[in-house]
């Protein structure tokens, strides 16, 4: 992914150089223009076009955006009936994640996400364990995060 980035950049910076013309609109076009090289070139890269990747990282920034939107909504619901009908429960969720950044990412995402906290990891990284303030169905509430926030990670990290 590193080397596809520095030759979009080289081709931007040489297309400044052709076009005679050191303005940012010029970097734009010739960075585009790179753009649209690389991907023709794709399939002779040993990884996936970078811009995949990032692409990936956008919608899981969007998807936690979302959730955490949710969540509070869902939260503040909560909160606001004067009974507070809530039912705290600790679930233990297998993952299929390996690494440990994508362990902590996994894990950083749901304890941000109002409701939900993960409490513990276990010692061969392969569940999680976490509270959650309103409580329902455990195969719904793992089903729920493997299908988002997992399943988001693994689009990012696997190539």
């Amino acid at each position: 992914m590193a080397f596809q980035i520095l030759v979009n950049l080289i081709i931007a910076v040489t297309w400044m150089f052709l076009s005679i013309s050191f303005k940012p609109t010029t970097f734009i076009v010739g960075y585009l223009l790179g753009l649209f090289m690389l991907f023709f070139l794709r399939k002779s890269f040993s990884t996936r076009f970078y811009m995949e990747k990032v692409w990936a990282i956008i919608k899981l920034v969007l998807l936690f955006l979302k959730e955490l939107t949710l969540s509070n909504i869902s939260v503040l619901k909560l909160i606001i009936k004067p009974e507070m009908p809530i039912r705290p429960a600790i679930f233990a969720m297998p993952t299929v994640l390996e690494k440990d950044w994508e362990i902590t990412l996994l894990s950083s995402l749901i304890t941000l996400t109002p409701g939900t906290i993960v409490i513990d990891i276990s010692d061969d990284n392969k569940t999680l364990y976490i509270h959650s303030i309103d409580f329902e169905d455990i195969d719904d509430a793992v089903k729920s995060i493997q299908d988002t926030f997992e399943k988001a990670i693994l689009e990012v990290s696997r190539s």
